[in-house]
């Protein structure tokens, strides 16, 4: 069987890099492809890729421009020919950086700004990366016996609690809510379309956590010491919830401890 490859969008900090770091150390013949919009400032990651030569591929990609994510995927159809997942990692509360508390802090161009990251992105390198993932070897997650219900690889978008319509108590953060509500409508459409094809892709939705990272460092405060997750330990959690993934589980939304996340 083929080396597995696994293609981490936004993998130069946070969520994204501990992907990378689990992969390489845990799949040990696998190859990891890191992007992120700026290689050159992304230490840790080129820090990461002098620790494993051969292994790791940084890439540049700004997930909101689609000409970057269809020259990706050129790059690593020619270099690579094929994928066995994809995990959409980037993200943005907001071009400010706080969710808005009210409707007097919506605006055009924050709504547009997250979407376009949040939603568009994962969306469009799904368009692009499809061909590619639909030649995988299915080296993540699980096959069954019956071959028409194997997958060739797995597309995972992280979502996020707040973005459950019907788990929505509280208001506030519209664009990141909005944002995250639409992503996992558009999971649940690529599950379908890609679920019908020859070879099937798997396409889920997967909720980290409450987790360390720069995104939600200033909501903080409120949140249990137990429930709030390094990188790390999130990462690890849904690795776990990875590696039982099938066709039949396709088009979901899962909490990081793998229960299942209502829409």
């Amino acid at each position: 069987m083929a080396s597995p490859v696994a293609l981490i969008q936004g993998g130069s900090r946070g969520l994204g890099l501990e992907f990378c770091k689990y992969i390489l150390k845990n799949k040990t013949h696998a190859a990891v492809i890191a992007t992120c919009r700026n290689p050159d400032g992304a230490a840790e990651l080129r820090g990461l890729a002098g620790q494993h030569p051969g292994k790791l591929t940084v890439l540049r990609l700004d997930v909101s421009r689609e000409e970057d994510i269809r020259g990706a995927a050129d790059r690593v159809k020619d270099s690579f020919g094929r994928l066995d997942l994809i995990v959409n990692s980037s993200a943005m509360l907001h071009p400010s950086g706080k969710g808005e508390t009210s409707l007097r802090e919506v605006s055009a161009q924050g709504v547009i700004s997250t979407l376009t990251t949040n939603t568009v992105g994962p969306l469009l390198m799904a368009k692009y990366f499809a061909p590619i993932l639909q030649k995988g070897g299915g080296s993540f997650g699980q096959q069954p016996a019956e071959k028409a219900k194997q997958h060739s690889g797995i597309i995972v978008n992280i979502t996020a609690k707040v973005g459950s319509i019907g788990d929505n108590g509280l208001g506030g953060w519209y664009s990141y809510r909005m944002s995250k509500a639409a992503l996992n409508m558009a999971t649940r459409n690529i599950s379908i379309e890609l679920g019908r094809s020859r070879p099937k892709v798997v396409c889920v939705s997967l909720h980290p956590g409450t987790v360390n990272t720069d995104l939600s460092r200033p909501y903080h405060r409120n949140v249990p010491k137990d429930k709030l997750f390094s990188a790390e330990h999130s990462v690890n959690y849904l690795m776990s919830v990875i590696d039982t993934l099938n066709i039949e589980k396709t088009g979901r939304a899962y909490n990081w401890d793998g229960t299942e996340l209502p829409w």
